[in-house]
């Protein structure tokens, strides 16, 4: 069946190149329709895709029935997200092992998730984000917020903004100081992030020459990291920007790459002009995205690429929550059983592994599933009725997440990404431009923050508070502005936003189960600006905000701001506007946390095995003890090359 589809598949793209070919670059007209000269390429493209898909399906399963009954798995994988999928593919570079990975959500399909510019429209509610709702922020006006985090094969690398940002040398150098293992430092974590990554020319062609730092990036990993080809034309926002460094050179200096481990300075990507601006001499920037050929590079598209998911020994099951981990041992402690259903009302199916479970569901779900399976503080399980199997008091503990706020003013240029949310006309232009050029023009960009800085906050402050940071030169917070806002607003307007984000949060919350049914979503106490330290380095990060767009090269651009913080010049204004406008970003990380081997705190050894228990291992973002300053997918992606190193040495 696969044979004849390839063929009926490349008849039709032998037909469409003729066409094309014919026509040569001209529509088609017909009393009665035309054919723009593209979509002969555009359909030929799509069913190369497709081809590609069904091919990936052979062993990409979407309910339990398709599951061969005579397979068995050494590795169960929980969680086909941004570690999960890294672990599945490392693990079956040995032909020798067989691989399960469990993925609650389905395939990530349609343009949405392709194309970069289209993220903002993954947003809540949609069918593959879990919609989770934060419990009642207290440090934030009490609000209840929406939580994205995808529920989808992929996980968040599916649906994120794509920023690729490491972190300071001294996070990781504080991990390995935590831990006691030097193997989490940065000389040991750095051969990680190279590995995992495959430094991509952007789609413009455009020479990167002094745009980054070859010397830290790799070139034959899997996970496509990109400048930004999408043309600047005459847009006046990145040169603005620039020259903010060299009138405030010291509190923002210029950083060529701050994915080189110093990541202090300002780095910018770039903007795009409306559509008739595109081909014009262009400005271009040095932010770092997820991007390869002008389309989005999570752990699927990379880790399950087809030539990967095409391994006898590679298999995945989509649509499975993993709903308890089962002990299968009393002594050496074992949890090689996972039960699984399509939904609540779903039937529980159970597979076994031979040599490991490997927990990949994430810093919420990872948790949640622990406590169900009896793993966690044993008072709180006694309340549920759960049989404490494995007394871990930190479980759901210890959680922290950055913080984030925004300041929007309005501007006098057209040359914002609100020309393109206020025009559908023109998306839909760009979006045949994307589609002819594979991934080339505007919407091969991710249409996030043009430009970042990452800084330190003022020494005055640590007079007051204990230094949070990793070392003296990691940065307490990151801020740029964005050239628009990411939706449309009523008003038609365009608009500059200061953007900022604390980095270094002190504050600490949990993750606990609301009932025993593993399909309600657990209680999520983010906890966010709970303590002094907190609200303090917000006020700060807002006014080094404020800063940024208040020098003369804004001057004529800028025209005020567009809410309420033209009132906010004390401190207690700063801080009742930071309790109503913040928000949790998506770094989230702590909840089942990394501690020294036989310490009687933490959840997991360095070597990522839960403590007390053998076979079963936990990879992904949870196991982190401190947030990197930074966004924190590059980490993930590493943590799990090196994990599944682990396990293979293990099993070697």
């Amino acid at each position: 069946m696969l044979n004849r589809s390839r063929s009926i598949v490349c008849y039709i793209q032998a037909k469409l190149a003729r066409f094309s070919a014919a026509h040569n670059r001209h529509a088609w007209q017909s009393p009665k329709f035309s054919i723009p000269w593209f979509l002969p390429t555009m359909l030929s493209r799509y069913l190369s895709v497709l081809l590609s898909v069904r091919i990936a399906l052979g062993a990409i399963y979407t309910s339990f029935a398709q599951l061969p009954t005579e397979l068995n798995f050494d590795f169960i994988v929980v969680g086909g997200g941004g570690a999960g999928n890294v672990v599945a593919n490392r693990l079956t570079e040995n032909p020798a092992f067989s691989v399960l990975v469990l993925e609650a959500g389905p395939l990530p399909e349609g343009l949405n998730y392709s194309v970069p510019f289209f993220q903002f429209s993954l947003r809540h509610p949609n069918p593959r984000d879990w919609n989770y709702t934060t419990a009642p922020l207290t440090g934030i006006s009490n609000q209840v917020q929406q939580y994205p985090r995808g529920r989808v094969l992929g996980g968040c690398t599916s649906m994120n903004g794509m920023q690729y940002v490491r972190g300071s040398n001294s996070d990781y150098d504080r991990y390995a100081r935590v831990t006691g293992d030097p193997g989490w430092s940065w000389d040991s974590m750095l051969h990680y992030l190279k590995k995992s990554e495959h430094w991509t020319p952007p789609t413009d062609g455009h020479k990167t020459t002094g745009q980054f730092d070859p010397a830290v990036h790799g070139f034959n990993g899997l996970v496509g990291v990109s400048l930004s080809g999408s043309p600047l034309g005459l847009s006046e926002f990145v040169p603005r920007s620039l020259q903010v460094t060299r009138e405030l050179p010291d509190q923002f200096p210029f950083n060529l790459d701050y994915n080189s481990g110093t990541p202090i300075g300002v780095g910018t990507t770039t903007f795009l002009p409306t559509v008739l601006l595109i081909h014009l001499l262009c400005w271009r920037g040095w932010t770092q995205t997820t991007i390869k050929n002008g389309k989005r590079s999570n752990s699927y598209t990379s880790y399950l690429a087809p030539e990967f998911i095409a391994r006898p020994n590679l298999h995945v099951l989509l649509n499975s929550q993993v709903t308890r981990i089962i002990q299968t041992s009393q002594s050496p402690k074992k949890f090689m059983t996972v039960e699984f259903a399509e939904n609540r009302e779903g039937l529980r199916h159970r597979l076994t592994a031979s040599k490991e479970v490997v927990i990949s569901a994430g810093a919420l779900e990872t948790p949640k599933l622990l406590l169900n399976s009896g793993i966690g503080d044993g008072t709180a399980l006694r309340s549920f009725g759960i049989q404490t199997l494995v007394d871990l008091p930190d479980v759901g503990k210890n959680l922290s997440v950055q913080v984030g706020f925004s300041v929007d003013f309005f501007t006098n240029s057209t040359d914002t990404t609100d020309s393109i949310y206020l025009n559908e006309t023109l998306q839909n232009m760009l979006l045949d431009e994307w589609i002819a050029t594979d991934g080339g023009g505007v919407l091969g960009w991710s249409g996030s923050t043009q430009l970042s800085h990452w800084n330190r906050l003022p020494d005055s402050l640590f007079e007051t508070f204990p230094d949070p940071s990793s070392g003296p030169d990691s940065p307490h917070c990151g801020a740029g502005p964005s050239n628009g806002l990411s939706s449309a607003t009523s008003s038609g307007a365009h608009f500059i936003a200061a953007m900022a984000s604390l980095a270094t949060p002190t504050s600490r919350g949990t993750i606990s189960l609301n009932t025993t049914d593993p399909f309600d979503q657990p209680i999520i106490d983010l906890a966010c600006l709970t303590t002094d330290f907190d609200i303090a380095a917000v006020r700060e990060a807002m006014k080094l905000s404020l800063l940024f767009l208040s020098t003369p090269a804004w001057d004529g651009y800028i025209l005020g701001p567009a809410n309420n913080i033209t009132n906010a010049t004390s401190d207690a204004d700063l801080e009742a506007y930071a309790r109503a406008h913040s928000a949790p970003n998506g770094h989230v990380v702590g909840t089942a946390s990394m501690s020294p081997r036989g310490a009687d705190w933490g959840v997991v050894d360095p070597d990522l095995l839960v403590k007390g228990v053998a076979q079963l291992r936990i990879v992904d973002a949870s196991i982190l003890p401190y947030v990197p300053a930074a966004n924190t997918q590059a980490a993930v992606y590493a943590l799990a090359e090196r994990a599944s190193d682990l396990i293979k040495a293990k099993w070697a």
